[in-house]
């Protein structure tokens, strides 16, 4: 098997846009080990470099960051390393940091493919020579790059005669895994997918592949960050290449341990590119999510636009003016139809037929309609409620258990209170009226209490009517309950549908602009003036609120103005979560 030795100052070049399969962030491991007296082979799939434990000694020897075995091996010594998912590998990433005078000589990579993710023997018959042995040197990164590989998840990393090696990274495409069924909703930018980053104008701290990792993470280490910008109206971006042209809906956007250094804001823009790496200034960039404001150490959800009927193949996500997100999550449906048939496609396809990807001639579709079902409005999805994607229609008031993650953390004052027993956040949302001097209104507290609505998890309501308070905000507090504690509910319900919409030019919602998400008991509301909301709608079981707000009270349409949708073309319907 042929292999081709690359520069150090070729990395950037060869590896920038390949997957490190073997990494312990996608689930790589370490399963079986002929020797690892000095230094354990876990170490050589750690995500970090390794460091230098120059001078520190255990009861075995001198410490190293890697896997370092016995001396005097008459033959080989042998690691067998499941990768974290299956993948054509394409190069290797050898290193040998701070091992010298004890480093591996001569190294040879051997794969397979386990069907059933069994772990193999170093017998199996089914090992194949992908990199053929080589030599190495002391305290250096050795970069190979070979053929692409048939799809595999097994490697066998073998050192002549014995030695140690700090990290082994292996680079290549994965073999993606789809929903057999084309109608499900799924991560088309997860690595597991097939996504990848292949462009980003800067990672500094953080590198950008880590937007599509599985997981939230475990600190800002894990996630993309990039350098302090000092010049205005800076911006860094990344594209995300996805696994397969899929029709989007919802992108999730999640700045996890990032409390001090989260974007001011976001915006995302999608492409259909034969190209790997679309050129940014491509006219054909449209316009997903607008800007939009992020808070810190959190999970975003936003419901994306300008994506019906059109299957797109690349994300571009851009921060203002820069600093750290954790994961970038797009969520749609694929199109069948515009399957990318480039390279690294074909390169695993024999494993995506395994995954159910048996390819299609179809013509082009959009997500699927319900089956026996016709004149059928727009689809919503109900999202979780975040304060960041309500700002357009309001605020969410609540407590957050780390008062680093508040909502606009420059201007939210936190303080403790009641002599060290309470956390305060002061004024998440201001009371508001504008009533005409003459009407008399008032500002009190009223009590609802909300009997569910008929739907189940997974099932839609039609939206057929909205209202507005033209002169004044409201806010909708969840009271919970307690047992015997008099008219109390004693199983108050944990959520309610929140929908909303803003004025159009007409003086009537502006349907498109209808947003819809899930709060939780722990999450009161706070419509601003005007917006248009559907009455109070709460989930499975009944909810006791307090509102707060001004009325005159005597059903004037000052104080609340109520609008039925026109259901001829299909009244718009909110899709509840499982």
């Amino acid at each position: 098997m042929a292999c081709t030795r690359i520069p150090l100052d070729a990395f950037k070049d060869t590896f920038s846009t390949a997957i490190e399969l073997s990494s312990v962030a996608l689930g790589g491991e370490v399963t079986s080990v002929s020797d690892e007296f000095f230094a354990e082979a876990f170490h050589l799939l750690l995500v970090e470099p390794a460091p230098s434990l120059k001078g520190q000694f255990g009861p075995k020897g001198a410490l190293f960051s890697g896997w370092e075995s016995r001396r005097h091996n008459p033959t080989y010594d042998w690691c067998i390393i499941k990768l974290g998912t299956t993948g054509s590998i394409s190069g290797f990433d050898i290193d040998t940091s701070h091992f010298n005078g004890n480093e591996a000589p001569q190294v040879s990579v051997d794969v397979l493919y386990s069907p059933d993710g069994s772990a193999p023997q170093v017998d199996d018959p089914r090992w194949k020579e992908l990199l053929p042995r080589v030599d190495l040197g002391p305290s250096s990164r050795h970069l190979f790059t070979v053929p692409p590989s048939e799809g595999v998840n097994y490697v066998k990393l073998n050192m002549y005669p014995d030695g140690g090696i700090a990290r082994f990274r292996v680079y290549g495409l994965v073999s993606p895994v789809f929903p057999s069924d084309t109608s499900v909703s799924f991560d088309l930018a997860h690595v597991f997918s097939g996504g990848r980053v292949v462009y980003t104008s800067d990672q500094h701290f953080g590198v950008g592949s880590n937007l599509i990792l599985p997981g939230r993470g475990k600190d800002m280490g894990d996630g993309w960050e990039t350098k302090r910008s000092r010049a205005a109206g800076h911006k860094d971006w990344a594209i995300i290449k996805l696994g397969d042209a899929g029709y989007l809906s919802q992108v999730e956007i999640d700045t996890a341990h990032f409390k001090g250094n989260f974007p001011e804001s976001c915006e995302l823009h999608a492409v259909h590119s034969t190209e790997l790496v679309p050129d940014v200034s491509d006219e054909n960039w449209t316009l997903v999510l607008p800007r939009t404001k992020l808070g810190p150490h959190r999970q975003h959800f936003f419901q994306l636009e300008n994506v019906a009927g059109t299957p797109y193949t690349h994300v571009k996500i851009t921060i203002y003016p820069d600093g750290g997100i954790k994961r970038v999550r797009v969520l749609g449906q694929r199109a069948v139809d515009s399957i990318n048939k480039d390279s690294d496609r074909a390169a695993t396809s024999n494993v995506n037929e395994i995954a159910g990807d048996g390819g299609s001639s179809a013509a082009p579709h959009e997500p699927a309609p319900h089956p026996g079902r016709s004149g059928l409005g727009p689809i919503i999805p109900a999202l979780p409620l975040t304060a960041e994607a309500f700002s357009p229609f309001g605020k969410v008031v609540q407590a957050y258990a780390d008062v680093n993650a508040v909502p606009n953390p420059r201007h939210t004052k936190v303080t403790g209170a009641n002599q060290g027993t309470a956390t305060k956040f002061h004024k998440l949302a201001l009371l508001e009226a504008s009533y005409p001097p003459e009407s008399a209104a008032t500002t009190g507290l009223s009590v609802y209490r909300c009997k569910p609505i008929a739907v189940r998890p997974g099932g839609e309501w039609e939206v057929k009517v909205l209202e507005r308070h033209p002169c004044t905000n409201q806010a909708f507090v969840p009271m919970g309950g307690g047992v015997g504690l008099g008219d109390a509910l004693e199983e108050p319900g944990s959520a309610y549908l929140v929908i909303v919409a803003k004025n159009g030019a007409d003086d009537k919602p502006d349907l498109a602009s209808m947003r819809a998400f899930i709060a939780s008991a722990g999450q009161a509301i706070v419509y601003d003036t005007g917006i248009w909301h559907h009455p109070m709608a709460v989930l499975y079981k009944t909810m006791d609120f307090t509102c707060v707000e001004t009325q005159i009270g005597n059903g004037d349409r000052l104080d609340c103005e109520v609008v039925d949708l026109d259901g001829a073309a299909g009244f718009y319907r909110v899709q509840i979560p499982i």
